[in-house]
């Protein structure tokens, strides 16, 4: 079987995207790859970021490729999938570019997972793949009835059909990626790094999956939720490849970065520096300046809220008070070079309060973000408070909530995010 691996050129003009715009490994179609291939399929990957090709350029190379299907993922991989574009209009101008030539055509991505209908209709694929999914693109690529395959959903005429429940990897034993030299070269990005100079190309690299919390504003419920620690030596197997490839920095994009002692000692004897995104409320000082001694340089801690009664609000489910977590904060400071708090705008923060300890964490060295407003996607608790499961306008009740109820957005926003049909209206067939 020759299957496709897609990841598009993405375009963020008008998104209310909340990510980072620069080039990212595909994690979710490098694992794919590694399953198609070990079992005898024959594959060709794609980025159009990291290759530098539009989405038109995208669809010839699929078609030269004759695949017997092709995959596309709705969001900017799998570090992204808890705040992904909204809209589908990069992922359907691919789609729209490669017509018939692709063989069938599959959707991975936070989208499919959480609405897998207006996805299939928007897209027009074949079908779209439920939660995490590696392997079920390998089990479409095994067995020729794809009517029977768990974890997707298709449509007969206008009825959306479901088959299983949301597919959870086991992920433990994902065996080391191997990427093409020439995408590790074109990746000279430190994704979440500015303590100075940057020594040798960037990439991400994943330690664990999922989260034992949840939080009211993440979005996982529906891919990536049930925390998995993957075997160690494949971790680092992979690490020492991209040594190997000129890599002086890694991000670990696990959803949290929870300490693991064995790792951090492994890491010391490495001729590497890595960013991670965590939990102070999960470190202890020793660990703190264990992590430092590892090669860390950046964390982004979520703290989200400075008060106990917004954290609450969140459901944190966080044990320390204010003070606790400020005197973290400044400790790990003290063993790594950046060190943000990441806060949400919430009701039960008053503004003083925010600005008396953002001023107190500035002073002593970390940096703590103006509050940014919530965006309640389909697949956060927050969402489901407000309006129950979703349903086929999801995205779009959630954009408009968005709009409505804030006049400023985050700082990489420049401009008034545009509504959600604006967007999609140009490539996306009719939900």
């Amino acid at each position: 079987m020759k299957v496709a691996l897609v990841n598009p050129a993405w375009n963020y003009d008008g998104s209310i995207y909340f990510g980072c715009r620069s080039e990212h490994l595909p994690l979710e179609i490098g694992y794919s790859r590694a399953l198609l291939e070990a079992a005898g399929h024959e594959t060709l990957m794609l980025d159009g970021q990291l290759q530098k090709l539009d989405n038109a350029a995208l669809a010839e190379l699929v078609a030269l490729f004759a695949p017997d299907f092709t995959v596309v993922t709705t969001a900017p991989t799998y570090l992204f999938w808890r705040c992904a574009p909204p809209e589908l209009r990069v992922p359907a101008e691919f789609l729209r570019a490669l017509g018939t030539r692709g063989g069938r055509t599959v959707a991975v991505g936070p989208h499919a997972s959480a609405t897998p209908a207006p996805t299939l209709r928007k897209l027009g694929v074949d079908i779209a793949v439920r939660g995490e999914c590696e392997e079920t693109v390998a089990a479409l690529a095994a067995n020729p009835d794809w009517t029977k395959i768990p974890s997707t959903a298709w449509l007969d005429g206008e009825r959306v059909v479901t088959v299983g429940g949301l597919h959870s990897s086991p992920f433990v034993e994902h065996p080391p990626l191997v990427w093409p030299s020439e995408w590790i070269a074109a990746h000279p990005h430190h994704h979440h790094r500015f303590d100075g100079e940057q020594r040798g190309f960037g990439a991400e690299v994943e330690a664990s999956r999922g989260c034992p919390y949840n939080c009211s504003f993440c979005a996982k419920i529906d891919y990536r939720d049930q925390y998995r620690r993957r075997n160690l030596d494949h971790v680092l197997a992979e690490i020492d490849g991209l040594i190997a490839q000129g890599v002086g920095y890694i991000y670990f994009i696990d959803e949290i970065f929870l300490p693991q002692k064995a790792l951090l000692e492994a890491l010391v004897e490495r001729d590497i520096v890595f960013g991670v995104q965590t939990r102070i409320d999960l470190w202890k000082p020793d660990l703190l300046e264990l992590l430092g001694r590892a090669g860390c340089v950046s964390i982004e801690a979520g703290l989200e809220s400075l008060t106990v009664e917004g954290r609450e609000a969140l459901a944190k489910r966080c044990r320390l008070d204010t003070p606790e977590l400020a005197a973290l904060l400044i400790k790990a400071r003290q063993h790594v070079p950046f060190v943000q708090a990441n806060l949400i705008g919430t009701v039960e923060d008053e503004p003083e309060l925010v600005a008396y300890w953002r001023d107190h964490l500035i002073k002593n060295g970390v940096w703590a973000n103006e509050p940014v407003p919530l965006y309640p996607y389909p697949s956060s608790p927050h969402y489901r408070t407000l309006w129950g499961m979703p349903d086929d306008r999801a995205w779009e009740r959630a954009h408009e909530h968005y709009l409505q109820a804030f006049a400023a957005f985050s700082d990489i926003q420049d401009k008034r995010p545009l509504p959600l049909p604006a967007l999609e209206e140009a490539c996306c067939r009719a939900a």
